[in-house]
């Protein structure tokens, strides 16, 4: 009798598992992953599946490349995931959810990533749509073994770009290195310190208005670095439009004393770089307006075509609070766009000393970028201003068109696409 109860109990405790189980609604996330980041959110949704038995979640890891090229053209045919981590957020936020009216607290997620919400929504739109997985921010790297051999001290807060300039070449000088200031080749990387220098780059009417006093100061140190061997020509010079170089192997190899690139490549140097020398970010470089980096970053939305925006709404809900951005942030060695878990500062789970102190020195540096910087992660012309601008400057250092080309070749540019938008 006993067993007969036994097994009508474990037959009952089965189909209400099975019950529960056909009864859990599928919720979607399309994910890439850089890092270890796909097995941390693995473990963070296993996590959530305890305590909400009746979603499931599946995690489809792809390409970056799936991301980029397939799925605008689900969205355009009105499908998709139900989640996803995307990086172009701004022109395709007429695909997104508005998550507010299914949120526990829409107030409490509105606050914590009120800085970067706009990157991911239409424009005049009040929704939140999902939040920034991470940020990064643009900064200068800096070999500082070779700084220390050098004897030349690494510049501090508020330093300018000439003193960092100056520096660099004295340590390439010093220490008979090929590069003593590195710069990627991107029309994003050379924003922030446009930008420090005073550039507006929007003009009242909201409309780009690129070449002023402030942009003009910094393309001509560009330009002078380039002439005095401060920057190296091959980076900039050595190919042609839009196409985007870096020195990552070079300053891996220890062959460049400061490289303005970002936090980005902070993990993979750990990796490449062992015990070989010690490197560290540094903080932002001044001109006379600001001492700001660009920030950046993916983002995890909700797609507007979902069938459960409920549940959707749970998921992400759970993802964005602030345990579990810190517990994300701290495994994967981002920095977190949750301002609560910015402000209390992040235990980034790394034995290399390198990587803390380079991460904390990027958290701060999120944490004070410009407010004009923020606005160009939105602003609808940016993507084209950054294309002109390295295109043309690009040819300057190649030794193809003088400033005052660019300057008027930029302007041109920008204009000829943003008079092509509005036919």
């Amino acid at each position: 009798m006993k067993g007969l109860k036994k097994l009508i109990g474990g037959a009952l405790a089965l189909a209400l598992s099975a019950s529960v189980a056909q009864a859990a609604t599928e919720v979607r996330i399309m994910w890439y992953s850089d890092g270890n980041e796909g097995e941390v959110l693995q473990d963070l949704v296993k996590r959530f599946e305890a305590q909400n038995p009746d979603i499931k979640v599946v995690v489809d890891n792809v390409a970056f490349g799936v991301i980029k090229d397939q799925l605008p053209v689900q969205l355009e045919a009105g499908r998709g995931p139900d989640i996803v981590r995307v990086v172009e957020l701004k022109s395709q936020a007429k695909h997104w959810l508005d998550l507010r009216p299914h949120l526990k607290d829409a107030a409490t997620f509105e606050k914590n990533f009120s800085n970067t919400l706009d990157w991911m929504r239409e424009d005049g739109s009040n929704a939140l749509p999902g939040f920034m997985t991470q940020l990064t921010i643009t900064g200068p790297l800096v070999n500082t073994t070779l700084f220390e051999q050098a004897g030349v001290p690494v510049p501090g807060a508020k330093a300018t770009w000439d003193e960092w300039a100056a520096a660099a070449k004295k340590v390439a000088d010093s220490q008979k290195i090929p590069i003593a200031l590195a710069f990627d080749r991107s029309g994003h990387r050379f924003m922030g310190p446009a930008i420090s220098m005073g550039a507006k780059v929007i003009g009242p009417d909201g409309k780009p208005a690129v070449v002023d006093e402030g942009f003009k100061a910094m393309a001509q140190r560009i330009a002078d670095w380039h002439k005095n061997g401060i920057m190296p020509r091959e980076i900039w010079g050595g190919v042609a439009g839009t196409t985007y170089k870096g020195a990552n192997e070079e300053f891996v190899n220890g062959q460049v004393a400061v490289y303005f690139s970002g936090s980005w490549q902070v993990a993979q140097f750990s990796q490449k770089i062992k015990d070989n020398f010690d490197w560290s970010a540094g903080t932002e470089p001044c001109g006379p307006a600001a001492c700001t980096g660009m920030p950046g970053g993916a983002g995890l939305v909700a797609v507007k075509y979902t069938k459960n925006p409920k549940e959707v709404a749970r998921v992400v809900e759970y993802l964005a609070s602030e345990p579990v951005v810190r517990e994300f942030s701290e495994r994967t060695l981002f920095l977190p766009a949750h301002q609560g878990v910015a402000a209390k500062g992040v235990d980034f789970k790394s034995s290399d000393p390198n990587v803390k102190k380079s991460l904390e020195i990027f958290l701060k540096a999120t944490q004070t970028a410009d407010p004009l910087a923020l606005k160009m992660q939105s602003y609808k012309w940016s993507g084209t201003i950054y294309a002109a601008v390295i295109s043309r400057l690009g040819q300057v250092v190649a030794g193809e068109a003088q400033l005052s080309d660019a300057y008027a070749r930029i302007e041109d540019d920008i204009k000829q696409k943003v008079t092509e938008a509005s036919r």
